[in-house]
């Protein structure tokens, strides 16, 4: 076995086993959920024109009592959505793109650190 073919398989290893998202700071996504709040809340039970976002990281989606889902939110949710770290870090830089058909009209956050800071303060306020 080369030593190139044994690097490289320990760099792709390394690489596989690191989060596609960084760290973040549950503090600096507190400042970040400002962006947010004009539609979301982060309380139980308070919905606005987007659903509560209280206790989202490991929700079903689509599944907020009450709030009334648009069909692409639903088809979405159809096919086992959860809201994980892994799901939500996919779906903020680009929500219309992650479930075609949602009424969300917000651009997304484009900043990685922000998506990170966001789920870290969503993770803090469970």
């Amino acid at each position: 076995m080369s030593r190139n073919f044994i690097f490289s398989s320990i760099a792709t290893a390394m690489l596989l086993a690191t989060p596609a998202f960084a760290d973040g700071d549950a503090a600096a996504g507190a400042t970040v959920f400002v962006k947010c709040k004009a539609c979301h809340e982060n309380e139980q039970g308070v919905n606005k024109i987007g659903p509560t976002l209280k206790g989202v990281v490991g929700r079903k989606g689509a599944s907020v009592e009450g709030y009334n889902y648009s069909e692409g939110a639903k088809a979405k949710s159809a096919e086992g959505l959860v809201w994980t770290e892994e799901t939500l870090a996919a779906y903020l830089p680009d929500p219309k793109a992650y479930v075609p058909g949602t009424k969300m009209a917000f651009a997304g956050l484009k900043n990685p650190q922000d998506v990170a800071d966001v789920i870290a303060y969503l993770k803090s306020h469970p």
